[in-house]
């Protein structure tokens, strides 16, 4: 009631329309599973922090399935800083030896997976936080990448270490959670059949997640509006087949392409929608899903 009185511009005209705006997609989603990934700046902000885990609380409440997958690319490499371990980057990925996939697991499955866990609690969910070795959840293979040598033409073999992609997922520990009314908090590290640690690419595992759980969305909350045209505005809806179009005429260009095509990747796997959002938006999970035009870009 503090909250009501203070906002005295809100009148019941106002709550009504908000609600009936609002309970249409509520209904749309209840019983259905959303994944979403966590990273950018929505995660080193505390104030975009607690909104986060209150959106995430309010949507297990309404009766949706919220599963987070979260990165941590900043803090890893910050901690390696400290320990003073070299990062080494090739094609956009951190490639990982033994020594750092030692640090990328105590940061993503330890410091920064509790206080994802933390802030759902203190929001008034039951977060549970694991990783992708916990129950085998995520079977990763060793990431394949070749590249032409300029000089030789001949394809070279990238070697990133101990970094992997997502080769099967067993979703049952998540089901198991998700019927204890739990919220899953998943680290996107994952163990090979030979038992060896594997870091995976946020993105790439929240996509696996959700193919696995045949969500209805996956929401990828980044540091950008979403996908922008040639004029700066944002596209809020793109269908599979008009992507290799927008590549062409480079309105996707850079780092967007490859988000954009693992995104349809996920949705030929059975999800019916992903969407690239803007975290460092108050309360984007919210808008995203329960406002009528959405606050991103939707491939499907």
């Amino acid at each position: 009631m503090a909250d009501t009185k203070k906002n005295n511009n809100i009148t019941p005209k106002d709550i009504t329309r908000i609600l009936s705006d609002a309970l249409p997609f509520m209904q749309r989603y209840a019983g259905q599973t959303v994944v979403i990934k966590y990273g950018g700046h929505a995660m080193g902000d505390d104030t975009l922090a607690r909104q986060f885990a209150s959106d995430i609380v309010q949507l297990k409440q309404s009766g949706i399935n919220p599963i987070v997958v979260h990165g941590g690319g900043p803090q890893i490499g910050a901690m390696l800083k400290r320990l003073n371990i070299e990062s080494e980057f090739k094609d956009g990925l951190r490639v990982t030896c033994g020594q750092t996939i030692e640090v990328v697991e105590m940061v993503l499955s330890g410091s920064i997976n509790k206080q994802v866990v933390s802030n759902i609690q203190r929001a008034g969910g039951r977060g549970i936080g694991i990783s992708g070795k916990d129950g085998n959840l995520v079977i990763a293979s060793k990431l394949q990448r070749t590249k032409k040598d300029p000089f030789s033409n001949i394809e070279q073999v990238i070697d990133f270490g101990f970094v992997g992609e997502p080769a099967h997922v067993n979703p049952e520990l998540l089901e198991i959670i998700l019927a204890s009314e739990a919220i899953p908090v998943i680290a996107p590290v994952a163990i090979s059949v030979d038992g060896d640690t594997y870091n995976v690419n946020a993105d790439t595992f929240a996509g696996a997640i959700a193919e696995a759980m045949k969500a209805k969305r996956l929401l990828l909350l980044t540091d950008v509006e979403g996908v922008l045209d040639k004029q700066g505005k944002l596209i809020p809806e793109m269908a599979i087949d008009e992507i290799s179009s927008f590549i062409e005429d480079e309105t996707i260009t850079g780092g967007m392409i490859p988000k954009i095509e693992s995104c349809a990747a996920v949705v030929r796997g059975g999800v019916e929608g992903v969407i690239i959002l803007d975290g460092r938006q108050s309360h984007a999970v919210l808008l995203e899903l329960f406002t009528p035009h959405g606050i991103g870009t939707r491939i499907s």
